[in-house]
């Protein structure tokens, strides 16, 4: 049993550098997300260098985690906002913004399928030039080209 006049273990301070090693995120991505309030921090040293715990490790791994979901750095900041105002009950906001990625996600698959289908079509009418037959341009003569000097 410990004494209750025991003090706390001092928690061990760390540099964005430090944080950045330990992370494995870029000391410019923890920068912008120290500036956008996402990162708990204890200030800055008196030589200026922005100091965190280890509190600001589980900061960047809830930060990844959202991110791999797919959702913004905008989105992040609001939900920690939220956070931050009180409002304890993020989980109705963090599922409508799951929602909303999950519809840009199928936008972009769209985008991704007509992009695959102009490729293949491409492909398709160009193949003889770009198997290095027939056709050595894939759009034709070059006007330019054929133009005679006077």
């Amino acid at each position: 049993m410990t004494s209750p006049h025991r003090r706390r273990p001092k928690r061990q301070t760390m540099t964005i550098g430090d944080l950045a090693q330990r992370t494995g995120v870029p000391v410019k991505v923890l920068r912008r997300h120290e500036d956008l309030g996402l990162i708990y921090t204890l200030g800055r040293s008196p030589a200026g260098y922005r100091l965190f715990d280890e509190d600001a490790l589980w900061c960047v791994d809830v930060i990844r985690t959202l991110r791999a979901l797919g959702l913004t750095e905008a989105e992040i900041q609001h939900l920690a906002n939220s956070h931050a105002d009180g409002c304890q009950l993020v989980g109705p906001q963090l599922a409508e913004m799951l929602h909303r990625v999950r519809a840009r996600t199928e936008t972009r698959i769209r985008e991704l399928e007509q992009l695959r289908w102009r490729v293949e079509n491409f492909e398709r009418r160009h193949r003889a030039a770009l198997e290095g037959r027939a056709v050595a341009n894939p759009w034709g003569a070059n006007p330019r080209s054929s133009q005679h000097e006077a």
